[in-house]
Parts: structure tokens; sequence; C-alpha cells
């Protein structure tokens, strides 16, 4: 069987691949990145090597945003460190390996635990413990992820 045929190690080599040169991208306030993802209060994230966010997402980050190593984000997810819906406002944490699906929303004063996968279309506004699986709206934790 080939590497690429083995999941666990296809992944690794593909991962590999991808950030072998990877740089911190050009993140200019309220302007679209080259992946044309966009951030407002830019001086207040912090970005993690090898990180992965996908096209259309947009992080608020005025209250503070740190997204740690190894971090996927997927298309379209917004951040919000603050809320002028209900006033509130918190600094997230996207622990290292990390992945959210797309189109989630990630709420005040949330952290994503180490290794944790939060699923596409969820809506998460409490923290998500390490190496678990949650989804939902709101989002909740479905089961502990083993061999992580």
């Amino acid at each position: 069987m080939t590497p690429l045929n083995n999941p666990p190690a296809g992944e690794k080599i593909m991962k590999e691949i991808r950030f072998k040169k990877w740089k911190k991208p050009l993140i200019k306030d309220g302007k679209p990145t080259k992946w044309n993802w966009l951030v407002r209060g830019v001086e207040s994230l912090e970005l993690g090597k090898d990180t992965d966010i996908g096209a259309f997402c947009y992080i608020n980050a005025t209250a503070g945003v740190v997204i740690e190593n190894n971090v996927q984000i997927g298309g379209g997810v917004k951040i919000y460190s603050i809320s002028t819906i209900d006033n509130k406002k918190g600094k997230i944490v996207l622990k290292k390996n990390c992945k959210i699906g797309a189109n989630s929303v990630i709420m005040p004063g949330v952290t994503i635990g180490e290794n944790s996968i939060v699923g596409a279309l969820s809506f998460v506004t409490k923290d998500i413990p390490d190496n678990v699986l949650a989804y939902g709206v709101p989002a909740k934790v479905i089961k502990k992820i083993d061999n992580v």
C-alpha cells in the first residue's frame, strides 16, 4: 500500500508538501488577503504557523483572537471577538491542530481545544474541550476523539 492510499500517512505527506513553504500572510485591517479572508482589529490577532484559513472567512479580532499552529478553518467561517447584538466581547483561542468546519460561527470568549473538530455550520457559544468532535446549533460535544 502506498502512503497516499493510507490516510494517516497520506495526510501527513500532503501536509508536509503543502506547508513546506508556508509564510505568514500579509494581513491589512479590513482588506481581503490574497486568499479572500478578512480581519478587523488585525493588531489583536495572533496567527500561528502552518494555519489554513479558507476563503470568505471573517475574523473580528478587536478583543483578541489567537490562532495557534496547524489550525484549519473552513471557508465562510465567522469569528467574532465582539458581538454588537448582545454587547459581549472576549478573546477567542483556537488551540493547535483544531479544525473549524465551513460556515461555522465562533462567538466572543470561546476557546476551541487542542485537536478538536467543530463540524460545519455550527454555532459555538461555549468552550469546546481538547480532543472532541462538536457540532450543532448551539454546538455540543458529540464524542471524544481517540488516537489523536
